[in-house]
């Protein structure tokens, strides 16, 4: 390995410093260094947005041939973040209707506090623009402590109410955001990259771990996947996810997507949809899903009658009591028990048995689980010894078929970030728009986070950047515009997110360098890229 403390020869001429601040700070914000893990350094002088020149240290890593990794630190204005008071609606709803938010100020006024109405605009570069809402605010605070004896006043007065740190708010020269950003030149790069979902799909594996089990030189936590028993099968993809060729998770239909082909190095995004379908003789039916409970649908987007939506819809669990879902070997685990009934079918297509639901797969073969009228169709033609053929298409955003050769590979994602060299953040076409709840975009979506992030440039050099957040005074993160002009100004000409928040980390040799913003330390994700040489 060799370290380097020169100006990024592997970007566009500007150096990296000048392009991380022009992409994310106003006038007056500068950009600060950051120690590395390895401990080596470089210097830069950009000018950003007719800013003054700040002094921009950015510590650059050769991980290999082709592979580089810089690491620094944006920050905004000195002194322009500080403690508040958010005054909140039922259901920790944090935006308002320009008549709510003046029904609630004078509410607030007449319980004896100053309250200060906010507006919140979608950012440029955004599919939605104008207003999104009013946030309503009590108080300046030096500290945490200052601000939380506020939020008591407020709450003994019959308010809800959240004590925040402005420098999350993604206001245009504030808060401060620790960034690794690892850039791949695959002809230069003789090592592949590849998504992995750990010992088995129905798991959740943390990225260190992954990456050290497989030697990879740079890992990063990939797609969606559900965190709990109640909104399906832990561990298992949230929206499409292949591995080696094959569908281990349908699609989230029109939500941004990865698709890796060979080596890895040369990823297609877009957005993808799945239609599966199981035919028995002249009859055939639907497959709604693949490795996830029956009727149960994490982050919606599926197809066949389900509720509310058939639309992505972010964090939501849709439902449907009608329903197919095939599981494979790769599951790892017992499929789930409950009503209905299961079709057992080995690796030929015959059925072997027709069950109630919960217990194995077979050795390369599959199962077809039923609820409703799936179990129905199930009980009249996967008879034992009957054989079932199941039809699986994946399809571009414009209808075209995607096929996979057995070394490809998938990982979900989103929102898309950057489209043909242009910010272009699509919150309605992955869910993060919710029809009547502008507090979701908001707090998910506008307001900085960790984040995870993959581009591709012109030259077809692989962009992938992670961010630590919800770390006052060490790390805000990114709101996702922000990041989708930071992929954007780092050249990118095509780029999505992945998943972010507790999930975002980066590894470099086994060891994540990135700080994780859930208090009990890294997490556990259902599975990552690995970068191996």
């Amino acid at each position: 390995m060799v370290k380097v403390s020169s100006r990024p020869r592997s970007l566009r001429p500007a150096a990296l410093a000048a392009v991380l601040v022009a992409a994310l700070v106003a006038p007056g914000a500068t950009a600060q260094g950051a120690a590395s893990h390895r401990g080596t350094s470089g210097a830069a002088t950009p000018t950003a947005q007719g800013a003054p020149k700040p002094a921009a240290h950015w510590d650059r890593d050769r991980l290999a041939p082709g592979v580089d990794l810089y690491q620094g630190v944006i920050a905004g204005r000195p002194g322009a973040d500080h403690w508040t008071v958010t005054v909140r609606a039922d259901a920790g709803a944090q935006l308002f209707p320009e008549t709510a938010a003046d029904a609630l100020a004078k509410r607030l006024r007449e319980a004896g506090f100053a309250p200060r109405a906010e507006r919140v605009e979608w950012p440029r570069g955004a599919d939605r623009e104008g207003l999104l809402g009013v946030r309503l605010r009590v108080g300046v605070f030096g500290g945490q402590n200052q601000a939380d004896a506020q939020r008591k006043a407020l709450t003994a007065a019959g308010f809800d109410a959240v004590s925040e740190w402005t420098g999350a708010d993604g206001a245009a020269g504030t808060g401060l955001a620790q960034v690794k950003v690892a850039i791949i030149d695959p002809g230069r790069f003789g090592g592949s990259l590849k998504g992995a979902y750990g010992s088995s799909v129905a798991g959740r594996e943390k990225v260190s771990d992954m990456a050290s089990r497989a030697h990879a030189l740079l890992a990063v936590n990939a797609g969606f996947f559900v965190m709990e028993s109640k909104d399906g099968v832990p561990g298992a993809a949230a929206g499409i996810a292949a591995y080696e060729g094959e569908l281990q998770s349908a699609a989230t239909n029109g939500r941004a997507a990865m698709v890796l082909r060979g080596d890895g190095l040369r990823p297609e995004i877009d957005q993808l949809s799945t239609r599966l379908r199981v035919r028995a003789g002249h009859s055939s039916e639907v497959i709604d899903g693949i490795n996830r409970i029956p009727g149960t649908i994490r982050n919606c987007g599926g197809t066949g009658g389900d509720q509310p939506t058939e639309q992505p819809r972010h964090d939501v669990t849709c439902t449907d009591p009608d329903e197919i879902v095939r599981f494979t070997d790769e599951l790892g685990a017992e499929t789930p028990a409950g009503d209905g009934v299961e079709a057992v079918i080995d690796r030929s297509g015959r059925v072997l048995e027709l069950r109630q639901r919960g217990g194995l797969v077979p050795a390369g073969g599959s199962v077809l689980a039923g609820v409703g009228a799936g179990a129905q169709w199930l009980r009249e033609h996967a008879t034992a010894g009957e054989r079932l053929t199941v039809e699986e298409q994946i399809l571009d955003e414009r209808g075209r078929r995607v096929r996979l050769g057995p070394a490809d590979d998938i990982v979900s994602g989103g929102p898309r970030l950057v489209r043909d060299g242009k910010t272009a953040v699509d919150y309605r076409a992955d869910g993060i728009d919710r029809p009547g709840e502008p507090s979701f975009p908001y707090t998910w979506g506008l307001k900085r986070n960790p984040r995870t992030a993959v581009g591709v440039d012109a030259r077809g050099r692989l962009i992938m950047v992670t961010t630590a957040g919800r770390q006052p005074g060490y790390s805000d993160g990114l709101g996702l515009s922000e990041l989708a002009d930071l992929m954007r100004s780092l050249g990118a000409r095509q780029a999505m997110a992945l998943d972010g928040g507790g999930s975002s980390g980066m590894a470099v040799d086994g060891k994540l360098i990135t700080m994780p913003s859930d208090a009990t330390g890294e997490r556990a994700v259902g599975d990552a890229l690995l970068l191996t040489g």
